[in-house]
């Protein structure tokens, strides 16, 4: 076989491989996020076979602080989440708040335990939110983004692991990058980076921290290595943050975090990462090895669709948030 032939065959191998490669984008990039009718509307305690329609980021805010908490399977660790939570927020009273329970097409009542909880707290505003099948929690805490009332909106996981006080260091780092009374764009993170060393990290198992630095290594790879933890599940946006990040996200997986913060970083929004108080809180639903191997298949999808443009931002569409 002379060069010429070797160089055929060479090419005709590199087609082929970019062919399956696509093929292969096509069939696991997943279908565009969207609402069933019935989860557009929201269920009170004081009437909870009553349904009523969930208002619409595009919305004005009509109070200062919403929390969204996505739900799966959490009858058991909710309880204490959300008293702590309460706790903190009636220390505010000048402070309006929603409480958003999402229940994310939980099997063990859910939806059933959020209420009976909420209609413990008749003064608080808690709305519960049934999705009809499981989305992942990057679905949950979307829907629950897009239909949030607040000037802030905070997404903070039903386990309670971070300490929820800390809330007031997120609100401050935003007040800095986007003024509570202004329309600017701003993202604060609460972050565990600070803790690496510390007990709270150190007696994870071996292979979940292995799995952990190789994440983080990745996350450098593909465009995010200015955030040392993109994973922590306190996070808060403004109006206007929330409003161009949620309604462009694609992914509804665990990698959901990496796609906002890239979003962000593409969009010019700024972001502020925060030390928060972090603990271990049993019950996880995340499967180390499987999550781990499904985050990075994730990340490819997320990095080759926009790459190719698929998912691409385009310039004219940028969101300016001055």
């Amino acid at each position: 076989m002379d060069q010429l032939q070797l160089l055929y065959a060479a090419l005709i191998a590199f087609v082929t491989g970019l062919a399956i490669a696509y093929i292969a984008l096509l069939v696991w990039t997943p279908p565009p996020l969207y609402e069933l009718p019935s989860e557009k509307n929201y269920r009170v305690p004081t009437n909870p076979t009553t349904v009523r329609p969930l208002p619409s980021i595009h919305d004005a805010a009509s109070l200062d602080l919403s929390i969204i908490i996505p739900a799966y399977n959490e009858t058991q660790r909710l309880p204490t989440m959300l008293s702590s939570t309460l706790e903190h927020l009636v220390s505010f009273p000048k402070r309006s708040f929603e409480i958003l329970i999402i229940d994310d097409g939980s099997s063990d009542g859910t939806t059933t335990a959020a209420l009976k909880l909420a209609a413990e707290r008749p003064k608080a505003d808690i709305r519960v939110v049934q999705l009809e099948r499981n989305r992942g929690k990057g679905g949950a805490v979307r829907h629950g983004m897009l239909h949030a009332r607040g000037r802030r909106l905070l997404m903070a996981d039903a386990d309670g692991a971070s300490r929820f006080s800390d809330i007031e260091f997120l609100l401050t780092a935003l007040d800095d990058l986007a003024p509570a009374k202004s329309d600017a764009a701003g993202v604060a993170i609460g972050s565990r980076a600070h803790l690496v060393k510390t007990e709270a990290v150190v007696k994870r198992s071996f292979l979940r921290n292995l799995l952990m630095y190789g994440l983080h290594t990745v996350l450098r790879i593909a465009g995010v290595g200015h955030v040392r933890d993109t994973q922590c599940g306190f996070k808060l946006f403004s109006r206007a943050a929330a409003r161009a990040l949620f309604s462009r996200q694609h992914l509804a997986t665990w990698i959901f975090d990496v796609e906002l913060l890239l979003l962000a970083k593409t969009l010019r929004i700024p972001v502020a990462e925060v030390p928060v108080t972090w603990h271990e809180v049993a019950g996880s639903k995340l499967s180390v090895v499987r999550d781990s191997l499904q985050m990075l298949r994730d990340l490819l999808i997320l990095r080759a669709n926009q790459m190719l443009g698929r998912w691409a931002t385009r310039e004219e569409e940028k969101f300016k948030a001055d």
